[in-house]
């Protein structure tokens, strides 16, 4: 496993490592496909690129993106779509060509015909040359949920109750809240040339832990980027406090 790991304070030192990492990857390839993830944790190394940019120091108009993952249903213009999370926390606020920023298309009913088009779409790319990914507390990436085999390209995944639950604080009703997303596979995710995982807070220590240094099993999804050659994982103390004999 080639794996390096760089342990910070706190929330905002992680956020700007991950950025540096990031910006290093635009700034040595112009014409970089990036892979981008969302949630919480990603939030503050997209508002330090933008800050970077917005001084002049990055540009992003020769960049690719694709997207890990959307809502079955929801409508680009539905905050809480992750394309609006994308567009609202990066996109709007850096130079990207918008039309070479893939994510996969909520609103489309047939589930085979959008895996299969969206798998394309990354193919066509040429290659993802930095996947950026967050941690769930189950190890999940994307929404590759833990399971008894790991799924290889985009696939349609019927979310577990506990994440609709969660995500009902979002929407004005239960009913509301997405029951499905598209989500690209551990396959495509491991064609990624680097990874570079993000993690923050005491409750994803567990995780951290069986991710990188438990066996290799579908039931925690982020232990297979222990067969990937070049994985760098930037989390803080609090999420690195269960393997701090391994730093």
């Amino acid at each position: 496993m080639g794996l390096r790991i760089y342990q910070t304070k706190d929330y905002q030192a992680m956020s700007r490592k991950a950025a540096n990492i990031i910006s290093a990857q635009v700034i040595l390839k112009p014409e970089c496909v990036l892979g981008l993830a969302t949630g919480s944790t990603p939030v503050g190394a997209y508002q330090q690129l933008v800050d970077w940019y917005q001084k002049g120091d990055l540009d992003f108009s020769g960049v690719t993106t694709v997207n890990l993952d959307e809502y079955k249903g929801l409508d680009g213009k539905n905050s809480q779509s992750y394309r609006y999370f994308m567009n609202y926390n990066l996109f709007d606020h850096v130079n990207v060509d918008k039309s070479r920023t893939f994510v996969p298309n909520g609103l489309e009913e047939d589930g085979e015909k959008e895996c299969a088009r969206y798998d394309q779409v990354v193919a066509a790319t040429g290659g993802v040359d930095l996947q950026l990914l967050g941690l769930g507390r189950n190890g999940h990436i994307g929404f590759n949920e833990p399971c008894d085999e790991f799924k290889k390209g985009t696939h349609l995944v019927a979310l577990s109750q506990n994440t609709i639950d969660a995500n009902s604080r979002f929407f004005d009703s239960i009913d509301e809240v997405p029951k499905f997303a598209y989500t690209m596979g551990i396959r495509t995710i491991m064609q990624a040339r680097k990874i570079l995982m993000v993690v923050s807070g005491e409750d994803k220590a567990e995780a951290v832990r069986k991710s990188f240094f438990g066996p290799c099993t579908p039931e925690v999804p982020a232990s297979i980027l222990q067969m990937h050659p070049d994985v760098i994982l930037v989390a803080d103390e609090a999420a690195l406090s269960q393997i701090a004999d391994k730093i």
